[in-house]
């Protein structure tokens, strides 16, 4: 991996991305790329990005060995320099070359959707892996997989990696024998421009509603639409959930790019593949696909499916999945064999207990995707009791609070808030916030900060037909708290040791 000066003058003209460059030798070759000063800099081009970029970074890099840097202003005189118009983009354009271009070896499939992304991703990557083995990567919320072997899998940090670190892992997946990769692309993917100048051969847009609102995030809805779009206009082939808000405004940005032809619809209805549901127990469903024109009718996948998740929301999820399977070629008993053995982490694992009611753990951390969850779990087990343990973020996604309150008020019994990748925030102030918009009357709520002490409470108070969810954490190992990744064992984990000592199970 390298790349020659030269060159990298050459692709940031090409896209109007140079202002400015001091360079005496244009044929040097870099062979190391960074943007973290704390790194190894030998012989390395180095980029100076982020809102809180200091001078002295940039020095700590130069005393390690940095070659050459690109910034969007002079930081130092005496060193080699590549002034650009936009760091971001120019980090994941030069990240590319260094890397060698290696989307260019994969046929990659992306979603994107306020709710979805990871469940889809996984469904498709459970089918694309039967039908061909050791060649799929996934880059997901949850985890990334460059390659067969254990350490070619590991827990991921953001949805949509850095540009730098999703070009190195797609190069790492190609010299592991990768053909294909599965992707989740978040509104900050191209807010920050991580995926600037990738063309994807598929592109899924599962749904959208308010989020991803505040501070550090979208500035407005528009903003956040406007950011999730962008995948639909940067793929050749269009899946698109005929249901979503905001349809038309979605459906023209995928007419920017693609045919009539390569574009497909799913939903309960109006759709080129509708869906029917038909048979749900605790542990899996069924559901149905036709096909309603020539377009879908050629995908031949019209038939019954048995999903290894229950939720009729996770039956959309796999009708995108499906869809994006067949426009890759894979057959359909891979298809039905990888939909039935689905399993993602932190999504709608439930666990059985001898008598402390049943228990959900799920991601579900939006209005959008608590309600779906909660308003599937009700019509399931109207009889029940439905008990949730719910917390929200710091310092993003504000209006998620507001969306828990909603949900909870809609559909909770019992609610117990408590704390969930607090950041800088202060905990206690969160759960207020939540609070605040419940209306009480409707439902029980207790604050336990503590998320351990939080689930035991609503364990070990739950019986019979009783139905506790935990929210939003899902299989996250970790809590984020004032910058730093505390280790935490995971809700699973905690809800099985917890029935461990009460059940002696």
């Amino acid at each position: 991996m390298s790349l020659r000066i030269d060159k990298a003058i050459n692709l940031l003209k090409e896209h109007n991305l140079l202002v400015s460059s001091q360079v005496a030798d244009d044929q040097e070759i870099v062979k190391n790329i960074s943007y973290n000063s704390k790194e190894d800099q030998t012989d390395s081009i180095f980029f100076c990005k982020g809102n809180n970029f200091k001078a002295e970074y940039l020095q700590q890099a130069v005393a390690k060995g940095v070659k050459i840097y690109v910034a969007e202003k002079e930081f130092d005189k005496e060193t080699d320099h590549l002034i650009v118009n936009d760091i971001q983009k120019s980090l994941a354009l030069l990240s590319a070359a260094y890397f060698g271009n290696p989307e260019n070896d994969l046929f990659i499939i992306a979603f994107t959707g306020t709710k979805g992304k990871t469940t889809t991703s996984y469904f498709t990557y459970d089918m694309l892996r039967r039908a061909f083995p050791d060649q799929v990567a996934l880059f997901s919320t949850v985890d990334r997989i460059v390659g067969p072997k254990p350490e070619d899998k590991f827990k991921s940090d953001l949805t949509t990696p850095e540009s730098l670190d999703l070009f190195r892992d797609m190069h790492r997946a190609v010299q592991n024998g990768a053909k294909y990769l599965v992707m989740e692309v978040s509104s900050q993917a191209y807010k920050k421009n991580r995926v600037y100048g990738l063309t994807f051969d598929i592109g899924g847009f599962l749904n959208i509603t308010p989020d991803h609102i505040g501070e550090n995030e979208h500035p407005t809805f528009a903003d956040y639409l406007y950011c999730k779009k962008q995948l639909l206009i940067n793929s050749k082939v269009n899946i698109i959930n005929r249901q979503t808000n905001e349809f038309e405004t979605v459906h023209a940005a995928a007419k920017e790019t693609s045919s009539d032809d390569q574009i497909y619809l799913f939903g309960r209805k109006d759709a080129d593949v509708n869906i029917t549901s038909k048979e749900t127990t605790l542990s899996d469903s069924i559901f149905e696909l036709s096909a309603t024109d020539k377009k879908a009718e050629s995908l031949d996948l019209a038939g019954e499916y048995k999903l290894g998740l229950v939720g009729d929301f996770n039956e959309l999820n796999a009708a995108a999945a499906i869809i994006a399977a067949r426009v890759a070629k894979v057959d359909r008993k891979d298809i039905v064999e990888g939909l039935r053995s689905a399993r993602v982490p932190g999504r709608m694992e439930h666990i059985n207990t001898k008598s402390h009611g049943t228990i959900f753990v799920d991601y579900a951390h939006n209005y959008a995707s608590m309600k779906a969850l909660l308003g599937f779990l009700r019509e399931e087990y109207p009889k029940s009791k439905l008990k949730v343990v719910v917390g929200s973020p710091g310092n993003k996604g504000v209006s998620r609070r507001e969306g828990f309150a909603k949900a909870l008020t809609e559909s909770a019994d019992v609610a117990i808030l408590t704390t969930d990748d607090p950041a800088f925030e202060d905990p206690a102030d969160i759960c207020r916030q939540i609070d605040e918009k419940i209306d009480h009357s409707k439902v029980d709520v207790t604050t336990i900060i503590d998320r351990p002490s939080a689930i035991r409470e609503m364990i070990e108070h739950s019986s019979g037909d009783d139905i506790v969810v935990l929210a939003a954490k899902g299989d996250d190992p970790y809590q984020k708290i004032k910058g730093v990744d505390v280790p935490y064992p995971t809700d699973t984990v905690i809800a099985k040791g917890i029935l461990k000592d009460i059940e002696g199970e």
